[in-house]
């Protein structure tokens, strides 16, 4: 069987961020969401997936932002505290643990810190972001380079290519960024989030899901990883 995951991220950040994310679950394809437990439209974005009971939330761990703020990785001390506290963040926030963990700018991958991220998420027995369990594709995005945008690699045509040919057995998470512009956020990805909510909520993409026979889950539906000994649940 094959199964996508399409997991926004940014949950949080601002509220046309939130609003863009959550059109893309009620009328799209968007089946989960990363928390950003830092940011400013936080405590809306909560309040809105209580009423998305379907949209499976995890954490997007960050540490600096769309201001760049000053964090030094290699202080491994400084690391674990900050990710404990954010994942006790969430679940105040929340009133659960998180179904999966990432980070913003694909922090946890880095290899100095990418052995606190997989204790961390054995420990609450949730998949991490480029762990293996889950197949991660990052292409539907529409700035390739850096501050160059090409709105084609979040049109439907893209997304379709990578449906037909990127999606294999097993589990897959198609990694996106809805939006819509609002004055309470700046960041050099802007109009293209507007672009993205118009290809997540076009219905020929989830005609394409069903026509290809992929199954279209969420990280709450992804089979519970064996519990670490003394370790708890993602349900707790």
């Amino acid at each position: 069987m094959r199964y996508v995951i399409f997991n926004a991220d940014d949950f949080g950040a601002s509220l046309g961020i939130n609003r863009g994310i959550v059109d893309c679950h009620r009328h799209g394809v968007v089946t989960s969401a990363s928390l950003m437990v830092t940011g400013r439209a936080v405590h809306e974005a909560v309040a809105l997936s209580r009423d998305c009971p379907a949209l499976s939330l995890g954490l997007h761990w960050d540490v600096w932002g769309e201001d760049e703020r000053e964090f030094d990785l290699r202080d491994l001390g400084n690391v674990e505290e900050e990710l404990d506290r954010q994942v006790d963040a969430f679940h105040r926030l929340v009133g659960r643990l998180p179904t999966h963990i990432d980070s913003h700018r694909h922090a946890h991958l880095e290899e100095v810190v990418r052995d606190c991220f997989l204790a961390k998420a054995g420990a609450l027995c949730v998949p991490v972001r480029g762990d293996g369990r889950v197949q991660f594709i990052g292409g539907f995005y529409a700035q390739w380079e850096w501050k160059v945008t090409t709105l084609e690699h979040v049109s439907v045509s893209a997304l379709q290519r990578i449906l037909a040919a990127e999606i294999g057995e097993g589990w897959t998470e198609v990694s996106c960024h809805p939006g819509y512009v609002s004055p309470d956020y700046q960041a050099v990805y802007l109009e293209e989030r507007e672009a993205e909510v118009k290809t997540l909520t076009d219905p020929r993409v989830r005609r394409s899901i069903e026509d290809l026979r992929i199954g279209l889950k969420s990280y709450a539906e992804f089979p519970a990883l064996k519990y670490p000994e003394g370790g708890g649940s993602r349900h707790d």
